[in-house]
């Protein structure tokens, strides 16, 4: 599966993002589903997951940290688009037992307990929610943050061992709005309120004029650490040296 990436890459060089998820889609047909983290970028793909396919899977994980907000969002995605989105939730075990051992609030304290607290309740849930799939579709946008500036439209995800696809990897930010707007797209309403990357409610914050877009996560971090491990790809050149 690895060696179809390249080739994957030429066939949708220059494609729409329409035009990739209709590829893709009967490409690894019944064995690809789109991992919404239901951010502006993931209801864009919801929009045209559904028109190609509505039997295609669409999941979210519940980290038992979320907005209020999100919880609304995942009931009015699901009666706009007649469809269930499937909610993964993380072990509960793990979490009794971390929070008995460093406390509710941990990921304030150090990066490596952040990292747990995010493995525990993200990466963990993702595996389960991957079982039996060859490719899963995700909305990473080059201009999101550092991290993410070597992204590829397709890539091979060395973690879960399953191709990746980033139908909106080359889409501005103003892209991703124009074409909320036009569709009628249900979106989080604190993006109306300066938050325009949604996490953990603890562990998210509005944005000030300025700022990147991605500041208001994990905002006590430094920027070129702010992934959960979720996505892990190519480093930045400042960290490879």
């Amino acid at each position: 599966m690895k060696e179809k990436v390249e080739e994957l890459n030429n066939i949708l060089k220059g494609k729409s993002a329409e035009e990739v998820i209709h590829y893709c889609i009967n490409e690894f047909k019944g064995k690809i589903a789109l991992s919404s983290s239901l951010g502006a970028e993931d209801q864009v793909l919801t929009k045209m997951v559904v028109d190609e396919d509505p039997s295609t899977r669409i999941f979210t994980l519940d980290t038992g940290r979320l907005f209020p907000e999100t919880y609304d969002l995942i009931d009015r995605t699901n009666k706009t688009y007649n469809i269930k989105l499937d909610i993964f939730f993380p072990d509960y075990k793990q979490v009794q037992q971390m929070v008995k051992e460093k406390g509710i609030n941990l990921f304030y304290e150090s990066k490596e307990n952040r990292k747990q607290c995010c493995h525990i309740r993200k990466v963990e849930p993702l595996k389960r929610a991957f079982k039996g799939l060859d490719a899963w579709i995700c909305g990473l946008r080059k201009d999101q943050s550092v991290t993410r500036f070597f992204s590829q439209l397709i890539e091979w995800d060395d973690t879960n061992e399953l191709v990746k696809i980033n139908p909106l990897i080359d889409w501005s930010e103003k892209d991703v709005w124009n074409y909320i707007h036009e569709h009628q797209v249900p979106y989080n309403t604190l993006h109306d309120h300066n938050y325009p990357s949604i996490g953990c409610q603890p562990c998210t914050r509005a944005i000030k004029a300025g700022e990147d877009v991605r500041a208001g996560r994990w905002w006590w971090e430094a920027p070129e650490h702010k992934e959960c491990g979720l996505h892990i790809g190519k480093p930045a050149e400042s960290d490879a040296k």
